[in-house]
């Protein structure tokens, strides 16, 4: 059955520019590509066609297809040295709903025209966009996200946001715009399937879906992502919470240690012995920490400069940035941009203060 599509009426943040106004039934969609680049995460991508397989599983019947596809038919390693087989060409592929880019590690590299331009024809032909973990930023790269919301995985969000400024990038778990579909990385790409099995099969059979993979609920497209430790403290101290909250949206403009426990109704003393207590540092330090790792993000996966980087991060001076840089991580950030640092799972290594 081809997808059915309407009108749609949705409206665009200010300042955003709209490209489409195609709004898809979730239920419609049943034909799934998976277009697999370098270095993809196998855990996302496996997680989506898991779920499709479940769906068919439990509906009796082949409700779902799915394909692996690459530019040139040959199987990609994934980041972790395995690859999905058998692999098809994009070009050959068949009828297809939704073409989901699956990224991972090194995500940068694997974008290149010849992509692009693939990317671009498909949209052309009106086959509906998606992204699982880092393959949003090859459609933001392609400029296929223009004037949508979107998700990428929590570890890229801050570098990607300061590249494409007609992008609303979320850190909502998933998000479905319209004929977009990103997802951000792990398990996540589970709970977006699911809107699509609910869709056409029905909440019962998500609720069946879920007890066959023995998780304890499916999560919705509104709820945020959380770094991979996540906060101990949200109950039981939230003004710490709250302070580190603060200060993450503030590290382009920080705040000081007065100004942030005045912001949360306390005293300074009250502040330090809080942080002493519970996280064995002050909160100056914490706050620095803060900054220092979003730094070390956007030099290993953004394109600016590691000036604007310093003056993003909060850091007036260029020698105080490096300085404090190096006091940390034991390198410059010219080191760092360089290739100093050892990328992570996702293509950065951050390793925030454990409080999202």
């Amino acid at each position: 059955m081809a997808p059915t599509v309407t009108r749609s009426t949705v409206t665009h943040p200010a300042g955003a520019r709209s490209t489409g106004t195609r709004s898809i039934d979730p239920g419609s969609l049943t034909r799934f590509g998976f277009l697999t680049l370098p270095n993809y995460s196998m855990i996302a991508c496996s997680a989506a066609i898991e779920a499709c397989r479940m769906a068919n599983y439990i509906a009796g019947e082949a409700v779902y297809s799915w394909t692996a596809l690459t530019l040139d038919g040959m199987p990609a390693p994934s980041s972790s040295g395995f690859a999905l087989s058998p692999t098809v060409v994009l070009g050959d592929a068949g009828p297809l709903d939704v073409v989901f880019v699956c990224g991972g590690i090194n995500v940068r590299h694997a974008v290149d025209r010849r992509l692009k331009d693939e990317l671009r024809r498909l949209d052309r032909r009106g086959i509906a966009l998606g992204a699982l973990c880092t393959g949003t930023f090859a459609l933001a790269e392609a400029d296929l996200l223009d004037g949508y919301r979107c998700a990428i995985h929590w570890e890229n969000l801050h570098s990607i946001r300061e590249e494409f400024e007609d992008v609303q990038f979320t850190e909502d778990l998933f998000v479905i715009d319209r004929d977009r579909f990103t997802c951000t990385g792990g398990i996540a790409p589970l709970d977006m399937m699911a809107v699509f099995v609910e869709a056409r099969l029905g909440r019962d059979a998500v609720v069946r879906m879920s007890d066959q993979f023995i998780v304890d609920r499916v999560r919705h497209a509104g709820e945020p992502q959380h770094p991979p430790a996540r906060s101990r403290f949200a109950v039981t101290h939230p003004e710490l919470e709250r302070a580190a909250g603060l200060m993450r949206r503030t590290i382009d403009a920080p705040l000081s240690v007065t100004v942030v426990a005045q912001r949360i109704g306390l005293s300074p003393r009250q502040l330090e012995r809080l942080f002493k207590l519970h996280l064995a540092t002050s909160p100056g330090e914490f706050y620095v920490t803060l900054r220092l790792d979003r730094a070390r993000e956007l030099l290993r996966l953004s394109e600016l400069s590691v000036t604007d980087i310093g003056l993003a991060c909060g850091f007036q001076s260029a020698a105080h940035f490096s300085a404090a840089y190096r006091r940390r991580f034991g390198h410059s950030p010219r080191a760092e941009r360089n290739g100093k640092g050892a990328p992570s799972e996702t293509g950065a290594s951050s390793v925030s203060p454990s409080i999202p």
